[in-house]
């Protein structure tokens, strides 16, 4: 399948890396026995940047390789050594590309000016290692964070094309004629409908004013609802500074005229929205036919009654072209003065509400048969969980700190928490459920082994639970099988016991049998080896 040349629009994935873990390390160096933590910070993720290419003129770069992605953070190390960031993955893109996210349809950013960048989608931030989670409280703790995840989004690339002029009309009206006689531009010309399926550009000089002029094919009625081409290239104009109506004086299709194709070509434009402040001038192309100067003449009076500014040209013979040339160069120069160029700049949106909202929200959701759980959400607490490493016992009760001082524990037990009910934080369909277990100390120096956290050694509710039914099993198997099994049981011991006082070893040898405050006719497990000699 053939790669068109030009492409306007393209949908694509991205994905940023992910920050990398940090180290929970301890120095460990001769002559220092208690060094301290060393552990690094790991890495930030690459992100996937935007940045304006003067040179392009196309999206067909994303056409079949619609998924970009960058390298994630490396994790930190010991001995203070942080983990290597992420290589950015920078897309270039022509001036005028509009991106647009297509889950929400929010448009993102608009990109104009030379070098502009914008970033899509945002490394996500490295774990902090033990060394920098060391403070007066926790002196030395045996954990660090985890990176964050980086963004990932389904965006639109959609360009609109950046000229000076645009040109509009009924297909076959000349546009692209007038392209190649006022410039360089070489577009395809035939004498059927619809030749033009793209837009052409073109760049014009008239004396020290440089200006580019593109031509929006495929106008017709109808076509800002789809009809034609306009529906998929109307938004090409919407970034000249002045619009030329080029109308086809010599058309033999019936019910057609001069200002009824300006008529109906302008309904079209305002249809579309966002023109109607831009200056028009009006072309009457190919007056070199006789009928098409007759008809010109006809009409020329009634076009500047409505104060249009109207010129008579032939695109075959060159009559007229050039004041056309100056006069849009005339219009390109005031524009230019009213709205001046955009510097460059690098854009990067990072919303931000706009009310002083809570940090955090609860709310309690479950229908009261399966149970129910006190879902937490808010941008910290869910960063804070992603960070933390559940292996590591002390990374959870500094998790549970953090929460403590945010105040999720005051607010649950505020709104009528229970202990031992479930609390769900993160986002998405799969959280991550606590047991809410209230009045914890905070700010404290851990005094436990490395990478333990005494507040978490009490049993669970569920295990509390599940040791009761089994010592209710084990006693009502007990009761049900009586003492006899246990009288064997004692028997089998007694005889053992009486084989080792006699010394019938299985080397022959006698053993010495110590016996620590315990009748050795009740087990096994009380005796020790005494030495040979």
């Amino acid at each position: 399948m053939a790669i068109p040349s030009f492409v306007d629009r393209v949908s694509l994935e991205v994905h940023a890396g992910k920050g990398g873990n940090g180290c929970a390390s301890v120095l460990r160096e001769k002559f220092k026995p208690l060094g301290g933590p060393d552990g690094g910070n790991g890495g930030r993720g690459g992100s996937v940047i935007l940045r304006i290419d003067p040179q392009l003129s196309t999206l067909v770069d994303y056409h079949h390789q619609s998924q970009r992605s960058a390298t994630n953070g490396q994790p930190g190390q010991g001995k203070h050594r942080s983990g290597a960031n992420g290589a950015d993955v920078v897309l270039p893109v022509p001036e005028g590309t509009v991106v647009s996210d297509l889950d929400t349809g929010e448009v993102l950013a608009d990109l104009t000016g030379d070098e502009t960048e914008y970033v899509v989608a945002r490394g996500g931030r490295g774990g902090l290692g033990n060394e920098a989670l060391a403070s007066k409280a926790r002196k030395a703790p045996g954990f660090a964070l985890l990176g964050e995840e980086g963004d990932a989004r389904n965006i639109q690339l959609e360009l609109k094309v950046i000229a000076d002029i645009g040109l509009v009309g009924f297909p076959s009206a000349g546009k692209s004629s007038i392209i190649a006689a006022i410039s360089a531009a070489k577009p395809k010309i035939a004498d059927y409908p619809f030749t033009t399926l793209v837009p052409n550009l073109g760049v014009v000089k008239a004396g020290a004013i440089t200006y580019t002029v593109a031509d929006v094919p495929g106008l017709i009625p109808g076509a800002s609802q789809g009809k034609g081409l306009g529906f998929d290239f109307l938004r090409h104009i919407e970034r000249c500074e002045a619009i030329v109506h080029v109308i086809d004086t010599a058309t033999y299709e019936p019910g057609r005229d001069p200002v009824r194709d300006l008529d109906a070509i302008e309904a079209e434009l305002h249809a579309h929205g966002g023109l109607d402040d831009r200056p028009r001038l009006i072309v009457l192309n190919k007056v070199d036919v006789p009928d098409g100067k007759v008809i010109a003449d006809m009409v020329l009076p009634e076009l500047e009654a409505r104060g249009l500014r109207v010129f008579e040209t032939s695109a075959k013979t060159g009559e007229g072209m050039k004041q056309l040339v100056w006069a849009m160069a005339h219009l390109v120069e005031e524009r230019r003065k009213e709205h001046p160029a955009p510097s460059a700049e690098r854009i990067v949106i990072r919303p931000r509400p706009v009310d002083k909202k809570p940090v955090f929200t609860i709310k309690k959701m479950g229908d009261g048969e399966g149970g129910f759980v006190w879902r937490v959400r808010g941008e910290k607490p869910e960063l804070w969980v992603n960070q933390t490493d559940f292996a590591n016992d002390e990374a959870v009760g500094y998790l549970a700190d953090r929460l403590n001082r945010l105040g999720v524990e005051d607010e649950l037990l505020k709104i009528g928490a229970e202990p031992h009910d479930a609390v769900a934080i993160g986002a998405g369909a799969h959280p991550v459920v606590f047991d809410f277990i209230p009045q914890r100390e905070i700010g404290a120096e851990i005094l436990s082994r490395r990478g333990e956290d005494q507040r978490l050694n009490e049993l669970r509710p569920a295990t509390q639970r599940r040791r009761a039914r089994d010592a209710e099993y084990q006693a009502a198997r007990s009761e049900l099988m009586g003492d006899d099994r246990d009288a064997d049981w004692r028997r089998i011991h007694a005889a053992e016991l009486d084989k080792l006082r006699a010394g019938e070893g299985d080397d022959g040898e006698g053993v010495e049998v110590n016996w620590v405050g315990h009748d050795p006719n009740e087990d096994l497990e009380s005796y020790t080896e005494g030495d040979d000699d």
